[in-house]
């Protein structure tokens, strides 16, 4: 029987590196609210061809000048901006700070660059895309506007939208209170990411299995 063929990553995405990112921002609007808080997790392959996390990365910002931060995000998310231990860094260095390990991600997987993976990753990708436009950032590694959103693969995949729901109806552990970390939220939405694909890999090696058994 025919084996299954292993994609190599920069096969299976068009040349693109999935690359899960969360942010944690001081509101809704990425033009005016802060961008405050940033996590990125490039997703690779194993020896055995399932999706698997890469190292993250991460770094609290340092609000941009003229920056509105709601007090409600700030309950929300449990950032202190007063804190000593925070070590934020400015946009252009935080951006540099993320961008280096997923440039180097991508090019050790042999893919052209990175797409962004989020839960609502429109939010995720607004609010990079206007730091980047902020600074003037010129080595970007994302797509400048596509996205993989696991919203969607989650409500395909195990009919839960909300992540903590879908996190939990893929089988995979959720603590309430970690939640609405950058860090956090960006390994639990890379674990969900590559459980769906990671499930939809075992039906398509079962339907090629069944077509040899016709």
């Amino acid at each position: 029987m025919e084996s299954f063929s292993l994609p190599r990553m920069a096969e299976r995405f068009r040349g693109y590196l999935p690359v899960v990112v969360d942010v944690e921002t001081g509101g809704f609007d990425c033009s005016r609210h802060a961008l405050l808080e940033i996590a990125a997790i490039p997703i690779e392959l194993d020896g055995d061809g399932y999706y698997v996390l890469g190292e993250t990365v991460s770094t609290h910002v340092e609000p941009f000048e003229g920056a509105q931060i709601d007090p409600k995000s700030l309950e929300i998310t449990g950032i202190r901006l007063d804190s000593p231990l925070r070590g934020a860094l400015e946009e252009r260095a935080a951006l540099d700070h993320i961008f280096a390990p997923v440039r180097a991600a991508a090019k050790r997987n042999g893919c052209q660059r990175a797409i962004l993976v989020g839960h609502n990753a429109h939010f995720d990708l607004g609010f990079l895309n206007a730091a980047v436009a902020r600074v003037g950032h010129k080595r970007n590694p994302f797509h400048p506007f596509s996205t993989f959103d696991t919203v969607t693969l989650a409500g395909m995949a195990y009919g839960q939208t909300v992540l903590s729901r879908a996190v939990q109806a893929a089988g995979l552990p959720w603590d309430g209170d970690q939640a609405h970390s950058a860090v956090y939220d960006t390994e639990r939405t890379a674990h969900l990411f590559c459980a769906v694909l990671n499930r939809w890999r075992q039906f398509s090696e079962n339907d090629l299995a069944a077509a040899h058994q016709d």
